[in-house]
């Protein structure tokens, strides 16, 4: 049995191929999107992050984090719910973009984030910012 064209994946465009896989922005999603903000790559996080979607987030923040220095901040003011599987994707990224130079913090000004963060022992690794640097509110 073969798969119709409709099944098939396409082929990459000149631009995705001169690219690593992982410096392509993946494609938007309901749980994340990423933005550039001035010198920030901002990786925007909404609704509910646990087993089922944590793999969405971490599609952005492996793009993200895929190039040497990046500035990586993740915007977790949009997020009803997080829970330890996100916690994991957040510090691979961070030691992602870490070995390469570069960095990764959260936004939040949620008090319940503040508090998992603490209580995982990653609220020193995490320190939360209120706000995007530079941005209005």
């Amino acid at each position: 049995m073969t798969p119709d064209a409709d099944d098939r994946a396409p082929h990459p465009t000149e631009d995705m191929a001169a690219d690593s896989p992982r410096s392509v922005p993946p494609q938007a999603n309901t749980h994340a999107r990423t933005r550039r903000c001035g010198p920030f790559t901002v990786v925007e996080v909404m609704g509910e992050v646990d087993l089922a979607t944590a793999a969405l987030v971490a599609e952005h923040l492996d793009a993200a984090t895929g190039r040497p220095g990046s500035d990586v901040l993740v915007d977790l003011r949009g997020v009803d719910f997080f829970d330890c599987s996100g916690l994991r994707v957040l510090c691979r990224a961070e030691t992602r973009a870490r070995d390469r130079g570069g960095r990764l913090r959260v936004v939040s000004d949620a008090p319940r984030i503040r508090r998992l963060l603490r209580g995982a022992g990653l609220l020193g690794r995490f320190p939360p910012l209120p706000e995007i640097p530079g941005e209005e509110g």
